[in-house]
């Protein structure tokens, strides 16, 4: 169970199941028992496109942007599930096109800005620095409007300086999206900076959960999880 608003992190050595959770969460895979249930709504077996759509956002532990497209344009597809125009308006650019076309810019450009990502807005995604293409990849995910954002190891390849703006802004987008956010991470100095909950995964079960100072101290999970 996760609380609304809340900053959880999912830890557990390497092939424990994390990023099997993110996948049954977002219907890339399907459960075969009990089920997932959001803001008190049932969501399992729907698909990816629904269950985004009902609220739920990822990003992946190898970024996934479109690497020829735009900056801007990268957080416009996050944009299309609640901006919408026919196929019709959009070939012969009818005032609807370009009335929403705008709209969805402006949206864009203020998530960018967020980021401190709107000076490279026409810019390619893959001619962004890593760091930079890790926000832009949060910044997409929340241009659907997520509930609840799931981060895969938002932390990977980054320099201690970036981990650390990293954490200001997980902690921005919580506060101030009104945002309940579940991340893996290995990071130890991120997790116990950001995190309020902890649940440790280990060989698919469940070893610990509980404020994130009780598990990080529990010895064994230190002995499972830290090698100690």
């Amino acid at each position: 169970d996760i609380e609304k608003g809340q900053l959880y992190g999912l830890i557990g050595p390497n092939g424990a199941g994390k990023t099997t959770v993110f996948n049954l969460l977002t219907g890339v895979y399907k459960p075969n028992a009990g089920s997932i249930v959001l803001d008190g709504k049932n969501i399992t077996g729907k698909s990816t496109i629904q269950i985004n759509q009902e609220g739920i956002a990822r990003t992946f532990q190898n970024i996934r942007l479109f690497a020829d497209m735009s900056v801007l344009d990268n957080v416009k597809t996050g944009l299309h599930n609640h901006h919408r125009y026919s196929t019709l308006e959009g070939i012969f650019r009818l005032p609807r096109y370009h009335k929403t076309e705008k709209e969805m810019d402006e949206k864009a450009m203020s998530l960018l800005e967020v980021f401190g990502l709107a000076g490279e807005c026409d810019f390619k995604a893959s001619n962004l620095p890593y760091g930079k293409q890790r926000k832009l990849e949060i910044a997409r995910a929340l241009a659907t409007d997520p509930k609840l954002l799931l981060l895969d190891e938002p932390a990977a390849g980054m320099n201690p300086n970036e981990t650390a703006e990293l954490m200001d802004t997980i902690r921005f987008v919580r506060d101030n999206f009104d945002m309940t956010i579940l991340l893996i991470e290995h990071d130890m100095k991120l997790v116990s900076g950001i995190c309020e909950k902890l649940t440790v995964l280990n060989f698919g079960q469940v070893l610990r959960e509980g404020s994130t100072s009780q598990v990080l101290h529990d010895p064994e999970v230190v002995k499972a999880y830290l090698g100690e």
